[in-house]
Formats: structure tokens, C-alpha cells, sequence
């Protein structure tokens, strides 16, 4: 900063010599402390004010105005504005704190609301990545579950229409309605029926208060003791395998209707059975993964990326999907990522 306040008084003062001693330097100079303000810090402004007000001070020690009364004025005004200034700056901080404490707490609450991995059950051992956006409005409502119900190991991914707390809100009543389901419910179907009603009724209460209604999109998983596993897709991206040579998407019907939009629906949600054999692995997503762009705007190619991965343990897997997501959108996410490694384990464990 001192570098750029030296080599801009010196370009005011080299053009005032060579244009002549009309030219003044306080029209120019006293914008400078407000330029600072809108990004510098507290203690920056006040010493570009306390520059600008000096310079300006010689420059009219110099070439005095026709008047004293003319010379004071204009003292006057460069110091009014320095401290407006500086003004400007505590309260830009102050409002930026404030913004960022909340966001933080946006997404502390997130977390809260989430496991830590890895999950585990007598089927499956899941390792995980989950990343929240901290910026501004803009945290989302990625969530993830696994339960171990007496019908089989319940798995969970689903990310929620919309950013900030009112997301949150709608993600936690469809996280509460699926560990409660899962536990109960013996058909997967049942499962997402229940999810689908606490979306309904959040969206409810939602409309009462002013807010928008919102949908949410949801894989729904159950892995049972055979070699196969059920599937209900509410529009969300399907789960790719990794087993041998065996690599892509294992579910080859159209996917259904988001949470919340299942009155709009041609035909009732149905179970898709795929196979998923002991030690293959399942990778599941949320569009922060698919959607991430780099600086030219392409998409993070996870169909290309998948071959690569098929031999990496699953530990180190999420460790590599978050390596190379930072590599290829340069650290800027745009949005929540979430990510799902759902090992099948070789032999079932006790529950």
C-alpha cells in the first residue's frame, strides 16, 4: 500500500510541474482513503488518511489558493472525508464479521447434523468426504446417513434445492425422517414415502412463514445379506461400481421424481435391484462433485476419472476425489461436496 500511495502522489505531483501549478493534487488524492476502505483494513485507511491530508497540506503550502479562507476549506474537506473513511472501513469490517460468523455457524450446524466417518454396519463399511461451502448465503443441504436396521443396511445421499439456513432446515427434516424409517419401514419404498411426506409438510410450514418450498433430490440404498442391493432414485445422480472391470453406473432406469414432487410423478417410485457383490465398492455423489467447473467452465469429468480409481483402497479414495476436485476447480468450489465410499464387506460382521 505504501508502494502504491508513494507512486501515485508522485504521478499527481509530476503532472501538476508539468501542467502547471493550476493543477491541484486534493481533488485527486482525498479519494484515495475511501478507494482503501472498501477492501483495506481499519489501520490501512487511517494511514492512507493521515498520507493524503499531509500531501495535501504541502501541496497547498506550495501553491497556495487566492485565499486563506480557500486553503482552509479545503483541509477541511480532505480531513471530513478521511474520516468518513475510516468510518466506512470499521463498519465494512464489523458486517463482515458478522457475515462470517454466521455463515460459520450455517455450516458448524451442517456438520452437527452429520456423522463423522467411516460408518459402519455388518454389511458395509462407508468412508466419506463432506466439504460445505462457507461463503456468505451460499452454504447448502448435502446430507448423508447409514443405518443398520433389522431390514438391512440403509444408505443415504441427498442434497436439498437452494442455499442457507432455510436448506439446512428442509435437509435435517428429511435426515430425521429417514433414521427413523429406516429403523421401521420394511420396504425401501415405505422409506422414501416418509421422506417424501416431512418434505411435504416442512414445505407446509415454509409457505405460512414466507418461505419458498423446496425439493430434494435423494439415492436411497438397502444391502441386504444376498449378492445384490435395492435402489430408489428421487432424481438424484446414480451410484458407480468399482469391482475388477467392472466400472459406471449399475442402475439403468430413468430416475425418479425429486422429495416433494412425487404428486407430479407419472408412476409411483419403484426399487431397482443392481448387483453389488462382497468387496466391490460404490461411489456416490452430490453435484458438487459432477457440477464442479474449472476456470474454463468444463465439468469435472467423474465418468473418465472412475477406471483410474478402481484399485485405490477405499480410505484413500476420498482423500484422491478431493485432490483432484481442488486441482481442477483451483480451490473455488461452487458448492457443498459430498462424497459416499460404500465398501461391501467380504463377510458380514455382527450386528
Amino acid at each position: 500500500m505504501l508502494l502504491w500511495l508513494s507512486v501515485i502522489t508522485a504521478v499527481l505531483v509530476l503532472t501538476a510541474v508539468v501542467a502547471g501549478r493550476d493543477t491541484r493534487l486534493a481533488p485527486f488524492l482525498v479519494l484515495l482513503p475511501a478507494l482503501i476502505a472498501g477492501k483495506g483494513t481499519v489501520r490501512q485507511t487511517a494511514f492512507a488518511s493521515v498520507w493524503v491530508t499531509l500531501v495535501v497540506g504541502a501541496s497547498l503550502i506550495d501553491t497556495p489558493l487566492a485565499t486563506v479562507g480557500g486553503n482552509l476549506s479545503v483541509m477541511v474537506f480532505a480531513v471530513l472525508f478521511s474520516g468518513l473513511s475510516i468510518a466506512r472501513a470499521m463498519e465494512r469490517i464489523r458486517r463482515e464479521g458478522e457475515i462470517t460468523r454466521l455463515r460459520s455457524a450455517a455450516a458448524e450446524l451442517q456438520r452437527q447434523i452429520l456423522r463423522p466417518f467411516p460408518l459402519l454396519t455388518d454389511q458395509l463399511l462407508v468412508h466419506g468426504l463432506y466439504e460445505p461451502v462457507e461463503e456468505d448465503s451460499r452454504v447448502g443441504g448435502d446430507i448423508y446417513e447409514v443405518v443398520a436396521s433389522p431390514h438391512g443396511s440403509r444408505v443415504l445421499i441427498a442434497d436439498v434445492q437452494g442455499k442457507g439456513l432455510p436448506a439446512i432446515g428442509t435437509a435435517y427434516a428429511v435426515l430425521s425422517a429417514f433414521r427413523e424409517a429406516a429403523l421401521t419401514e420394511p420396504t425401501l419404498t415405505a422409506v422414501v414415502d416418509s421422506m417424501e411426506n416431512a418434505v411435504l409438510r416442512h414445505n407446509s410450514f415454509a409457505a405460512q412463514v414466507g418461505d419458498r418450498e423446496r425439493f430434494v433430490t435423494a439415492l436411497v440404498l438397502n444391502v441386504e445379506a444376498g449378492p445384490e442391493a435395492q435402489a430408489v432414485n428421487c432424481g438424484h445422480i446414480p451410484p458407480h461400481l468399482l469391482h475388477g472391470e467392472r466400472v459406471g453406473p449399475v442402475l439403468t432406469r430413468t430416475p425418479s421424481v425429486p422429495l416433494g414432487l412425487g404428486s407430479f410423478a407419472d408412476e409411483p417410485r419403484i426399487v431397482e435391484w443392481f448387483d453389488f457383490p462382497r468387496g466391490s465398492t460404490l461411489l456416490l455423489c452430490t453435484d458438487g462433485v459432477t457440477e464442479a467447473r474449472n476456470r474454463s467452465g468444463a465439468f469435472y469429468p467423474l465418468d473418465e476419472r472412475l477406471a483410474a480409481w478402481r484399485d485405490v483402497p477405499p480410505a484413500e479414495l476420498t482423500q484422491t476425489v478431493r485432490t483432484e476436485l481442488r486441482q481442477h476447480t483451483g480451490g473455488t468450489a461452487q458448492d457443498d461436496t459430498a462424497v459416499l465410499v460404500v465398501r461391501r464387506r467380504a463377510a458380514a460382521m455382527p450386528g
